[in-house]
């Protein structure tokens, strides 16, 4: 069997196990329910700090999770390095143990210093950004304006000058070096970061992750709040947005929270964040 379709079907298991629904079960560990639907179903690729959660919040090992997974298909090079994790985990010494959860839970440290917000245009994520760093103490920062910043041009020149594949490289570049700061912020991200893999996985890596999900028209009417300019020539705009938000969504799904502007209401979002948010940043002090 597939090593993450085995890995979910245990998961699965030990929750019925425990008598817990699945939406008790993704609250309890902080993931989406959807994205626990994904990794019980072998869908989601679920990263190790985040299979811990599980753990803990089904009270198992992790050796009752993984163990014995197996690699197979296009997977197996990350599953064969797994399995070999694993197993050198077996044969380390309570002071090599000790070491590694030390690693880890500086990495973890490091990742649960940042609030990252995905999302279309449109969605809200400079507004909630903006009131959410302020309620953190933190920066707010603008993927997008480090990009420009690292290339020197405007979103618009590079795509026109140097394409896609350009800004996808900058894009990457900007984000390694924003997370290696390790400074707690709130970082706006590109509408179409969640489309390049490598990207993504870094973001959800590193950071605490909310999708700011809207309805199609609430991001168009807040697009033409900000400049209605650029959509005058297109008059099947709207359908586009439409389609580009139904092919991103499962991707925005994979966030660690959704957040749903449109039924919540500016305020209402802002206290959901902080409150997720509060659950998983470490030393985080705000105004009361």
């Amino acid at each position: 069997m597939d090593p993450l379709a085995e890995l979910g079907a245990r998961i699965a298991s030990l929750r019925r196990a425990r008598d817990l629904a699945r939406a008790e079960l993704a609250r309890r560990a902080g993931l989406s329910e959807r994205f626990l639907a994904d990794v019980e179903s072998g869908r989601g690729n679920i990263a190790f700090s985040r299979l811990l959660d599980l753990c803990a919040a089904l009270e198992a090992p992790l050796s009752l999770l993984a163990s014995d997974l197996e690699p197979s298909g296009a997977r197996g090079g990350t599953a064969a390095l797994r399995q070999s994790i694993l197993e050198s985990l077996r044969r380390a010494s309570r002071a090599e143990l000790e070491e590694a959860r030390r690693w880890l839970e500086q990495r973890e440290l490091a990742r649960r210093a940042v609030v990252a917000l995905v999302g279309l245009r449109g969605a809200g994520k400079t507004t909630l950004g903006r009131r959410v760093a302020a309620r953190l103490r933190a920066r707010f920062v603008e993927l997008d304006e480090r990009v420009e910043k690292k290339a020197g041009l405007r979103l618009a020149d590079i795509f026109e000058l140097h394409g896609e594949e350009y800004y996808q490289r900058v894009e990457l570049e900007a984000l390694r070096e924003f997370l290696a700061d390790g400074r707690r912020a709130v970082l706006a991200t590109g509408g179409g970061l969640v489309t390049r893999a490598e990207t993504y996985d870094l973001l959800r890596a590193r950071s605490v992750t909310f999708w700011l999900k809207a309805d199609p028209k609430d991001h168009w009417n807040r697009v033409l709040a900000q400049d209605p300019r650029p959509m005058a020539n297109y008059p099947n705009a709207f359908a586009q947005l439409e389609r580009l938000l139904q092919r991103r969504a499962p991707l925005y799904a994979l966030a660690d929270f959704t957040i749903d502007t449109t039924a919540l209401g500016i305020d209402e979002a802002v206290r959901l964040i902080l409150e997720a948010a509060r659950t998983r940043l470490m030393r985080v002090t705000t105004p009361r």
